[in-house]
């Protein structure tokens, strides 16, 4: 079986349970809720009992505190609602997510793609550069190239790295250097990762990589 059916199956198993926890937790709101105005009745009648006769609460009193319970209670009811939302999304978002299994896709990170002799990697930049240049390093990080890729706008951004003079090619990584006269910019490495398996956590989609492991989908940017 596919990690994907395996996902897919898994949704299926859980949809019973999922569905019956809803429901009882749907059930334990609305008898907290049921419990709350039951308790207010009472006391308000008890208030009213023990009023001083000679002071008696108004009517604009008792309309303030009925109002008080009904906004109490609408606050929720809106709160239930919103967590049902939000569960059922981050299951569709599961479901879909499941679909990305096997594909590639461009996250923050610094290891480099090898495929057919070339190194593919790319970076992310702020504001436009004069200089950037990006050096390939191995795994004891040293240098074993560097490209000068000249004035680069802001915006995302990729470069070929030809490793064909290098036997060892596993484990290279690059760092990005950007400056605008004598200023650093700021630069983001970005590298090419297979998708592998999606799982939530914490109510967020996260997506089990190859290379870099277990990333949040939101840090994507772009999905080949």
């Amino acid at each position: 079986m596919t990690i994907a059916a395996a996902a897919a199956s898994t949704a299926a198993t859980n949809a019973p349970s999922n569905a019956a926890a809803s429901a009882l937790a749907s059930q334990t709101s609305g008898a907290n809720e049921a419990g709350s105005q039951d308790r207010f009745l009472k006391l308000l009648v008890t208030q009213l009992k023990n009023q001083d006769p000679l002071s008696p609460m108004d009517n604009a009193q008792l309309t303030s505190q009925i109002a008080q319970i009904n906004t109490v209670t609408g606050i929720a009811t809106l709160n239930t609602s919103v967590q049902q939302l939000s569960s059922q999304f981050l299951q569709m978002q599961s479901l879909q997510g499941a679909s990305l299994v096997g594909k590639d896709v461009i996250v923050p990170g610094n290891k480099l793609d090898i495929a057919a002799g070339t190194g593919q990697g790319g970076f992310e930049l702020t504001s436009a550069a004069d200089a950037v240049k990006v050096e390939v390093l191995s795994p004891a990080g040293r240098v074993l190239d560097t490209l000068n890729l000249g004035a680069q706008s802001s915006g995302t951004h990729s470069f070929d790295w030809a490793s064909g003079n290098y036997a060892a090619t596993s484990g290279l990584t690059f760092r990005v250097a950007a400056s605008s006269g004598a200023t650093p910019l700021a630069s983001t490495a970005l590298m090419r990762d297979k998708v592998e398996a999606v799982s939530t956590s914490g109510g967020a989609l996260m997506l089990e990589l190859h290379n870099a492991g277990t990333v949040a989908y939101t840090t994507v940017k772009a999905i080949n």
